[in-house]
């Protein structure tokens, strides 16, 4: 079995309610975000293109580390999170521009109440979260959602 197709595994264990499921649908894509939102506040020199905005150095080089960890699980899954950050930074520097320096209270109000809804929906499962017990999972999570999305389409992860 390949290492993506365990973890995938693992992290179904905890996630079997359909509750649960459908506040992760909504919320891990949130987190993930919100994420991406925070490392675009982080002071750095920025690159700007047109018609997509700026993007730090300190986003260019998280994206660069989450997608080698992606890619040494699977480059078709590498390469669509690539894709999907680049649309989440863009969508964060729009929040940036939009609402200044309180932009962090945008980031963090979803980071928050998401997270209340993950652990609500643990509860409901009755089972702890699956980064409870490695840290990993936090960027399984995402993966584990688009290969349902691409299993549907017919696309092999």
């Amino acid at each position: 079995m390949r290492k993506i197709d365990q973890l995938f595994a693992e992290y179904a264990e905890s996630h079997q309610n359909q509750t649960n499921k459908l506040i992760h649908w909504i919320c891990v894509p949130l987190i993930f975000f919100t994420i991406v939102g925070f490392i675009s506040l982080i002071p750095a020199p920025h690159f700007c293109a047109s018609y997509y905005g700026c993007i730090s150095i300190a986003s260019i080089v998280a994206l660069v580390l989450v997608s080698i960890f992606y890619f040494s699980l699977s480059w078709r899954i590498s390469i669509i999170m690539l894709f999907i950050m680049f649309l989440m930074e863009h969508l964060a520097y729009a929040i940036n521009i939009h609402f200044n320096s309180n932009s962090w209270i945008v980031f963090l109000s979803i980071f928050v109440i998401t997270w209340i809804f993950q652990f609500v929906g643990h509860k409901i499962e009755g089972k702890k979260p699956s980064f409870l017990k490695d840290l990993q999972f936090l960027l399984i999570g995402p993966i584990w959602l688009l290969h349902f999305v691409l299993k549907k389409l017919g696309i092999k992860y």
